[in-house]
């Protein structure tokens, strides 16, 4: 019987009509499998996956394969996204297993005790595309499992022990050398024509750009030319979605042309981070166009009403990828006047063959004049043209850790361009987080349908403890304040490897499973230990907590065997490298409102990824000593480096040059 109807998870509750008698992750169905002694079939994937929904298609939709399975196996599904440790697990077992990237769906074949022996991404329901036809091999695997037991669970638990090799040893010494090779590596890897790193396909690597934005900001031209180069050809490319603004999760091509159709929230939350601080630094006019229209898409079509944001958009529309997206031209041409569309063809690309299948064009930046009106005319019509047509699924889940890297890029975003509206949308959704999500000192991972669920990640107390800090500096509330301290001491409390250093994945009390994952390499998602290391660091800082430096430079010393000999793997530990090195400035402001208003809005224009600017009322009692300074005129300012202090700054300019 299948068991997946009274889950949340929409990637689940799509397989809830499946003949496969799948279940959840948990205790019944991993103890059924011991008292069959059966093997566990595991298979991974998210609501948004293209072929995630071509494999349910084939194979899980299909009685005979079904049957196969139901006799043979203890059938589970996991979304990948309600359980990151799960997928991080065994996404790492199957790339040490066959020495190959992994992907979704995963599918990954466990004894009744949880250790993998065999797995793969998605297999075709007959061989083709080089893999064996999926049910003539669950049957070869059920058969292997029941033959050669002994084996099986010695493999598994020698790839369990490499398992926990692989993040490494502690190092005695650190430098900036690590940057200066990262820097040397990802050069390498440039494309210099399109942008970006490496070939097909290609991801936006937005954890690389914030490191390269830093780079850039200190004067590294060679960094601010690679920046500014893959953020434009991202805005002009059709992993840009030029008529209701956000961004797909990849492109399928070297150029961007043609995305992965998904929408997924941690990606458009770390590029709205991107362009606000690329806009600070270079003033790209079509950068706040993407910001804008960006925020307008997600304000449009992923709030939840208590303002939190949902988690993706499905690549598929009507069962085909990318169908609610493309266009035929004649259509274009019947929707725009006739003396528009030869300036939108043009600039689009339109007069060029089909782009998308031999058959359609979707939309990418061919011209180079993108700010004429009619353009911005055109784009609206087929806008709303587009919204009549029946749109990819969404998934409403609300995950913590996703929510907090839009937080943080609402909060750059709001500062930079002096929109104090979305500062406001960015505390609404804090604050659904704070109300649903945290629990009696702890955070939960997800909500749906009214349920917190699953025990929170490393990933939510860093990236939402990181987000603060970034939505303290855009306008400074106390509820916000306290609630990163609570997050910094839960971190230390639950997380933390206090004998080696560094982070665990998942909590003290969290489910045994047969690995603790405790990785330093950045993803499409940053590391949970670069970011918690670097947000502990600037917390310490401001509020001059040596406890939570002493985390941040253990956690650092714990990886540098990673941090030297694969830095560009770990562009987040990199830049918490940098301020462990060159501690961050920060700046304590307090002033009348008036006054204060002028400093805060002087400081917000420019781009310092290395200041912390914190902005105080005088009326302001914080409860901490650091952030109480005395009140001497209209505006005094503290700046600090590390545990070094000017005497109070009265003058702008002085500030400024300063920084400066």
């Amino acid at each position: 019987m299948n068991k997946l109807a009274q889950e949340t998870s929409p990637y689940l509750l799509q397989h809830a009509e499946n003949p496969v008698e799948w279940y959840p992750w948990g205790e019944e169905a991993l103890a059924l499998a011991k008292q069959q002694d059966k093997p566990i079939l595991l298979s991974v994937g998210y609501s948004a996956c293209h072929w995630c929904h071509v494999m349910a298609h084939e194979s899980f939709e299909d009685s005979a394969t079904a049957a196969v399975m139901n006799a043979h196996f203890i059938n589970i599904k996991v979304d990948r996204e309600e359980r990151p440790d799960i997928d991080q697990i065994y996404q790492t077992a199957h790339s040490v297993m066959t020495q190959r990237t992994g992907g979704w769906p995963l599918t990954i074949f466990l004894t009744p005790e949880q250790l993998p022996f065999y797995g793969g991404t998605y297999f075709p329901p007959m061989p083709r595309y080089g893999l064996p036809g999926f049910s003539g091999l669950i049957e070869k695997v059920a058969e292997a499992y029941h033959e050669r037991k002994a084996d099986i669970a010695a493999q598994g638990h020698q790839l369990v022990a490499a398992l926990n090799q692989r993040t490494g040893s502690a190092t005695q010494t650190l430098s900036d050398a690590p940057i200066e090779t990262a820097v040397e590596q990802l050069t390498t890897a440039f494309d210099s024509t399109h942008g970006g790193f490496g070939s097909a396909p290609k991801f936006p690597n937005a954890p690389d750009w914030v490191l390269f934005m830093r780079l850039a900001a200190t004067g590294d031209g060679n960094a601010r030319h690679m920046m500014h180069k893959t953020l434009t050809a991202i805005a002009a490319g059709g992993i840009y979605d030029h008529l209701a603004g956000g961004f797909c999760r990849y492109s399928v091509d070297e150029r961007w042309e043609i995305p992965h159709f998904e929408k997924m929230l941690y990606d458009n939350g770390q590029l709205l981070s991107l362009y606000s601080d690329g806009w600070l630094l270079t003033g790209d006019v079509r950068w706040q166009e993407v910001v804008e229209d960006s925020i307008n898409w997600l304000l449009r079509d992923m709030q939840d009403s208590g303002g939190a944001f949902y988690a993706a958009l499905d690549a598929d529309s009507e069962g085909v990828e990318g169908k609610y997206y493309v266009w035929q031209t004649d259509e274009i041409k019947a929707l725009l006047p006739a003396e528009i569309y030869p300036q939108f063809a043009t600039h689009y690309g339109l007069y060029n063959a089909p782009n998308f299948e031999h058959e359609f064009w979707h939309l990418c930046v061919k011209g180079t004049d993108d700010s004429a009106p009619h353009l911005n005319q055109a784009r609206e019509t087929l806008l709303n043209v587009r919204e009549q047509r029946i749109p990819p699924g969404r998934d409403e889940k609300i995950l913590t850790s996703w929510n907090a890297l839009l937080i943080q890029g609402l909060s750059k975003a709001g500062r930079a361009f002096n929109r104090p509206e979305w500062i406001k949308t960015a505390q609404k959704a804090v604050d659904f987080v704070r109300e649903n999500l945290w629990k009696s000192g702890h955070l939960l991972a997800c909500y749906k349908d009214g349920q917190a669920r699953f025990n929170g990640y490393l990933d939510d107390y860093a990236f939402l403890l990181n987000a603060l800090l970034d939505l303290l500096q855009a306008e400074y509330r106390q509820a916000d304040l306290d609630f990163a301290v609570s997050l910094a001491e839960a971190l230390l409390a639950n997380f933390e490897d206090v004998q080696n250093g560094g982070f665990f994945f998942t909590s003290h009390n969290h489910e045994a499973l047969i690995q603790r994952p405790k990785s330093p390499f950045d993803n499409a998602i940053p590391s949970g230990n670069g970011i918690a290391t670097f947000a502990l660091q600037r917390l310490g800082y401001v509020l001059g907590e040596v406890r939570y430096l002493s985390a941040a430079e253990r956690t650092l010393f714990a990886f540098g065997e990673a941090i030297n000999g694969n830095p560009a793997a770990c562009p987040s530990l990199l830049c918490a490298l940098q301020e462990w090195l060159k501690p961050p400035t920060v700046v304590i402001l307090r002033g009348e409102p008036k006054e204060l208003a002028v400093w805060s809005h002087a400081l917000s224009t420019k781009c310092l990824p290395q200041c912390i600017v914190i902005t105080l009322l005088n009326s302001v009692n914080t409860g901490f000593a650091a952030l109480d300074k005395p009140v001497e005129n209209q505006v005094n300012a503290w700046v600090c480096r590390g545990v070094e202090c000017l005497p109070v700054i009265h003058q702008l300019e002085v500030l400024l040059t300063e920084l400066a």
